[in-house]
């Protein structure tokens, strides 16, 4: 049986992004928001927040039970100092904390995702069975040699 272990992710997510797009809906401030404060412009992909949500979803259901600030920092990156010149030594900042609240949010009205109380979110069986099958069918699509031993 394939478990979505088995399939390169960016693959995984590209055949999620046509799942999650029935079920969940983009908020109207998605369009302006930036993604984290190392960040100058909000994502300029045309299905970004889909594809957020089947990264988040994969996220939660490798290392659940697991939080909001988790999360942040794995979307997190660098900020580099001062725009202009670079002065600054680089450090770490969180990514942004509404997206993943709310993408947690909408994953658990749709049955992805279940609340652990005092430990996180973690996925539930619907969410688990949704990635699996997704899984199988695109190991079934591809067309790589090293993963036929998985199909």
């Amino acid at each position: 049986m394939t478990t979505f272990y088995d399939v390169p992710a960016e693959d995984l997510y590209d055949a999620l992004v046509d799942r999650l797009a029935e079920d969940l809906e983009a908020p109207p401030w998605a369009t302006f928001a930036k993604t984290g404060v190392g960040r100058e412009l909000p994502p300029e992909q045309a299905e970004f927040w889909e594809r957020r949500a089947a990264s988040v979803l994969k996220k939660v259901a490798e290392s659940g039970p697991i939080g909001v600030e988790r999360l942040r920092s794995e979307y997190g990156s660098t900020k580099q100092g001062s725009t202009r010149y670079r002065t600054a030594p680089p450090r770490s900042s969180p990514g942004s904390g509404k997206i993943v609240r709310t993408i947690l949010q909408q994953l658990g009205e749709a049955g992805y995702v279940e609340r652990a109380e005092g430990e996180g979110r973690r996925v539930s069986g619907e969410g688990r069975a949704l990635l699996d099958e997704v899984a199988s069918e695109v190991i079934e699509d591809l067309d790589r040699p090293e993963l036929e031993r998985y199909a």
